[in-house]
C-alpha cells in the first residue's frame, strides 16, 4: 500500500535557489519561471534559459515509475528527491493516481483553482475524509471570496502598462502566436482542461462545463481588445473604491451598474480569467507573482457574472487593519458555502466529515446543504474525571471578565485577565496555554499587561512564549516577540543614566553582556569570517560579548554588511548606526520591488485615538517625575534647559544605547474556542483543565453548544466562577489526578477488558451463525 502527503511547491521544492524563499506566491512564480513550457521549449531550442534540473529529470523518467510501496512524508519526500534528482512536489502529484492513501490541505478539493488541476484524476469511489472539520464551511466561502483594494488597482494597472508593452513587442516579432491564439479562442475551450501541469497557477476560479462549449466573445478575442477591456473594468473599480461609507450589493446589481456605466456585459466577464491564462501564455510571461493583482482582478470578474445568488459584495471605506485610516477594500464574499463542497458531494461516493468540535452536529448539513446519511456524535467512558472544565466570568474585584468589543479594552477586564493567568500558573506545575480571541487582541493585551506587570509576574513562574503570525518567526521563542518591547528593555538595561546609577550603588539591573562589551569588545575587532545571527549569537554566549554592539561595532572593520533596508533609509535609525559607513562603499538594495514602500513609511507617521492615551498617561507619568525631581535633583533639569537653549547640536554626539529615543460570543468564537481546547486531549489518559474565561460562556444557549463529553462535566457548581474560587478547583482538582493511576484502572471501564472482548466476539459469533 502506498500513502503520500502533497503539500505546496513552498514546502516540497528542493531548488537551491527557489527553496530559500519563505512566501508562498513567490516559490509558485519562480516555479513556474523554471518549469512552463515556453520556457522549456526556448530552453531546447538553444536559448540561455535556466530550467529546473529535477523537473527536467522528473518529466523523463519520472513518470513512468511508481512510487514503491511505502509511506511518504513531506521529508521522506524530500530526501528521495535529492537522491534521485526527480522535483517531490510533482512526484508527489504523479503518485496521487496510484496511491491508496492521500494526505493534503482541504484547498486541494474545495479551492475549483486548484482541484481542477490537482485533484481532477481521484476516482470517484475514493472515500474523502474531511478530518478535524469544524471551520470547512470558512474553507469554503475563502475559495470563492475575493479581496481588492486601492494597493491592487494600483498593481493591476502596472501588469497592464508590461501587457501592452509585451504585446506590443510580439507583434513586431511574431505576431503569428497571437493570429493562433485567435484561431484557437474561436473554436472555443474545450481544450482548457487539458493545460499543462506546470500552469497551475493560471487555473481558473470557476470553470463551469458549459462554459468549457462556449466561444470566447468577440470583444475580448484579440489581445488588444482584451487589454482594453480589462483597462476599462479597472477603472470601473477605481470609481467603486471610492466610498465613504459601507455599501452592499448583489452581483446582480454590480453587474447591471457595471453594463450603465461602463458598457460591460455579463458573457465577456465569465472568460476573463481563462483569457488572461490563455494571453500569458501565448505572451510567454513566466513570471507570474508580478501580475497576481491583475489575476485577482480576472478572478472578480468571472465569480461575479457567474454567480448571481449566494453571494454579496461590500465596499468599506477602511480596512480591518486601521479602522481610522481611510484604505478602501472591496469585498466579493462567499455567502453560501455548500457551494464549494457540493461538486465533492456530486463526484464522490462517500465523504466523511469528522472533527472533536463538531458542535452543534445537525448544524453542518443545513450550512452545507447535504443530507447525511449517518450522523453520529460519540460519548467518551472515562475511569476518572480526568476533565475539569470552568467557567470563570469575574474577578476578585467582582468585575465581570469578557473579550467582547464593548469591554475587551476596559484595564479591569485586562488586569483580570492577566491576575486569572499569573494565579493558575501558581498552582499548575505543567504547561499553561492561554488562547486569545485574534492576534491583534493578543498584541494589545500583552502590551497592557507589559506595562501592569503581569508579563514579569509570569515570567517569574513559568518560561513564556508568544505565537506570532509568521510560522517561521515562531519558531525562535526564546526571546521577547515584539520588537519594540526589546528596544524598550534593552536600553533600560543600557542607557548611560541606568549605567550611571548602577555604577553610584543604586540596585538596578544593567545587562552584564553590554557592560563586558563596553569593557573590553570595543578593542578587539572580530577575525576575519562569515558571521551569520546564529554564529553571533553563539559567539556572544562563549565570550559574554553583545552581539548586537558587537556586529554594529565590526560594521567599520566589516567588508560585507547584510542588513535591512531601514539601516539605511530609516533617519531614525540610518543617523545611528550606519553613520560610520564609508562613502566609498558600494550600497545593494536587493529584492528591491518595495523600496518606495519602505522609503515612504521610514518618513511616515501614524497616530490613533490610543497612541494619544497612551501619550497622555506618558505626560502624566513625566509630570509626576519632574515634581518629584523638581526638589531632589533641580540641576539636571536647568542643565537640560540649557542643553534645549543651545540646540540640538550634539545630538550626533548622544551615546549608542539610547538609539531608540532617536527623533523621528457568536458560533464561530464557540468553534474556536472548542478547537482550542480539543488539542490538548489526545488520549484517555491525558488531563488538563479548561478554563472558559468569559462571562457568555455560562448562558445557557452558548452552554449547548459545547459537545456533549464536555458539557457532562462542567456543572452547575463549575460556572460563573470567580478567579479565586477558579483556583482553589483547580488545586482540589490537581491533588485527585496526582494520585497513581494505571491502564489497569481503566480496564472494563475506559478500556475494554479480555472477557468483555471474548463476549462481544460470542455475540457477533451467534449473530453470524446460519441456521441449518
Amino acid at each position: 500500500m502506498t500513502g503520500l502527503v502533497l503539500s505546496s511547491r513552498k514546502n516540497l521544492c528542493i531548488h537551491s535557489e527557489v527553496s530559500k524563499e519563505r512566501d508562498g506566491k513567490i516559490v509558485d512564480g519562480r516555479c513556474h519561471s523554471l518549469t512552463s513550457s515556453s520556457v522549456r521549449d526556448r530552453h531546447k531550442a538553444g536559448e540561455n534559459i535556466p530550467v529546473c534540473d529535477f523537473y527536467e529529470k522528473f518529466d523523463a523518467v519520472g513518470r513512468e515509475a511508481p512510487l514503491a510501496p511505502g509511506v511518504y512524508s513531506i521529508t521522506k519526500l524530500k530526501e528521495m528527491g535529492r537522491e534521485l534528482g526527480l522535483c517531490p512536489y510533482f512526484l508527489a502529484r504523479q503518485a496521487i493516481i496510484h496511491a491508496k492513501i492521500v494526505v493534503y490541505s482541504y484547498h486541494y478539493l474545495l479551492d475549483p483553482k486548484i482541484a481542477n488541476v490537482v485533484s481532477k484524476e481521484l476516482a470517484r469511489s475514493s472515500v474523502v475524509v474531511f478530518d478535524e472539520a469544524h471551520n470547512i464551511d470558512n474553507v469554503c466561502v475563502d475559495s470563492l471570496s475575493v479581496r481588492i483594494n486601492r494597493r491592487t488597482i494600483e498593481k493591476a494597472v502596472g501588469n497592464i502598462q508590461t501587457l501592452e508593452g509585451t504585446l506590443k513587442e510580439m507583434k513586431e516579432a511574431d505576431s503569428a502566436k497571437l493570429r493562433e491564439e485567435y484561431a484557437r479562442l474561436v473554436e472555443g475551450l474545450r481544450d482548457a482542461q487539458s493545460a499543462r501541469e506546470t500552469d497551475v497557477v493560471l487555473a481558473n476560479p470557476v470553470l463551469p462545463d458549459e462554459i468549457l462549449q462556449e466561444v470566447v466573445p468577440g470583444n475580448i478575442r484579440t489581445a488588444e481588445h482584451f487589454v482594453g477591456f480589462l483597462k476599462r473594468f479597472i477603472e470601473y473599480l477605481k470609481t467603486r473604491l471610492r466610498v465613504q461609507q459601507v455599501v452592499q450589493e448583489s452581483p446582480a446589481t454590480f453587474l447591471k451598474d457595471i453594463s450603465s456605466k461602463v458598457c460591460i456585459e455579463r458573457k465577456p466577464l465569465r472568460f476573463c480569467a481563462e483569457r488572461l491564462a490563455s494571453l500569458l501564455r501565448t505572451l510567454e510571461i513566466t513570471n507570474l507573482t508580478d501580475f497576481s493583482s491583475l489575476v485577482v482582478i480576472t478572478h472578480l470578474a468571472t465569480l461575479v457574472s457567474s454567480y448571481t445568488k449566494g453571494f454579496a459584495i461590500i465596499v468599506e471605506p477602511f480596512s480591518d487593519k486601521a479602522p481610522t485610516v481611510p484604505n478602501p477594500v472591496l469585498y466579493f464574499c462567499c455567502l453560501d458555502s455548500s457551494l464549494a463542497i457540493k461538486p465533492v458531494f456530486d463526484r464522490f461516493q462517500t465523504v466523511v466529515i469528522t472533527s472533536g468540535t463538531l458542535s452543534p452536529l445537525d448544524m453542518y448539513p443545513k450550512i452545507l446543504n447535504f443530507q447525511p446519511v449517518i450522523m453520529h456524535s460519540f460519548s467518551m467512558t472515562l475511569a476518572r474525571p480526568c476533565l475539569l472544565p470552568m467557567i470563570v466570568a469575574k474577578g476578585n474585584d467582582q468585575v465581570t471578565i469578557s473579550s467582547k468589543f464593548e469591554t475587551r479594552d476596559d484595564i479591569s477586564v485586562i488586569r483580570n485577565y492577566g491576575q486569572l493567568l499569573v494565579d493558575i500558573a501558581c498552582v499548575v506545575p505543567d504547561g499553561v496555554v492561554c488562547f486569545f480571541t485574534s492576534y491583534l487582541y493578543l498584541e494589545s493585551v500583552v502590551a497592557s499587561w507589559y506595562d501592569q506587570g503581569i508579563i514579569d509576574n509570569l515570567q517569574k513562574r513559568k518560561l513564556l512564549f508568544i505565537e506570532t503570525q509568521d510560522a517561521l518567526d515562531s519558531r525562535s521563542v526564546s526571546k521577547e516577540r515584539d520588537g519594540k518591547i526589546v528596544d524598550g528593555r534593552c536600553h533600560s538595561l543600557t542607557s548611560s543614566s541606568v549605567r550611571d546609577r548602577h555604577k553610584a550603588g543604586e540596585n538596578i539591573p544593567v545587562c552584564d553582556f553590554y557592560e563586558k562589551f563596553d569593557a573590553v569588545g570595543r578593542e578587539a575587532p572580530l577575525a576575519p569570517g562569515v558571521y551569520s545571527i546564529t554564529k553571533l549569537k553563539e559567539m556572544g554566549r562563549e565570550l559574554g560579548l553583545c552581539p548586537y554592539f558587537l556586529a554594529r561595532q565590526a560594521i567599520i572593520h566589516a567588508k560585507i554588511v547584510v542588513y535591512s533596508y531601514h539601516y539605511l533609509l530609516d533617519p531614525k535609525i540610518a543617523n545611528v548606526v550606519s553613520k560610520e559607513l564609508a562613502r566609498s562603499s558600494v550600497v545593494v538594495f536587493d529584492e528591491a520591488h518595495n523600496i518606495d514602500n519602505v522609503c515612504v513609511d521610514s518618513l511616515s507617521v501614524r497616530i490613533n485615538r490610543r497612541t494619544i492615551e497612551k501619550a497622555v498617561g506618558n505626560i502624566q507619568t513625566l509630570e509626576g517625575t519632574l515634581k518629584e525631581m523638581k526638589e531632589a535633583d533641580s540641576a539636571k533639569l536647568r542643565e537640560e534647559y540649557a542643553r534645549l537653549v543651545e540646540g540640538l547640536r550634539d545630538a550626533q554626539s548622544a551615546r549608542e544605547t539610547d538609539v531608540v529615543l532617536a527623533n523621528p460570543v457568536l458560533p464561530d468564537e464557540i468553534l474556536q474556542a472548542l478547537l482550542c481546547i480539543i488539542i490538548r486531549f489526545s488520549g484517555k489518559t491525558d488531563y488538563g483543565i479548561m478554563i472558559f474565561a468569559d462571562k457568555r460562556f455560562a448562558r445557557s444557549d452558548k452552554r449547548s453548544k459545547l459537545p456533549k463529553w464536555i458539557q457532562e462535566y462542567l456543572t452547575d457548581n463549575l460556572t460563573n466562577l470567580s478567579t479565586e474560587e477558579a483556583v482553589q478547583l483547580s488545586k482540589r482538582w490537581l491533588r485527585q489526578m496526582a494520585q497513581p493511576f494505571t491502564r489497569e484502572d481503566m480496564l472494563g471501564v475506559a478500556l475494554l477488558s479480555l472477557d468483555q472482548l471474548l463476549e462481544k466476539e460470542h455475540a457477533r459469533a451467534e449473530e453470524e451463525e446460519v441456521p441449518r
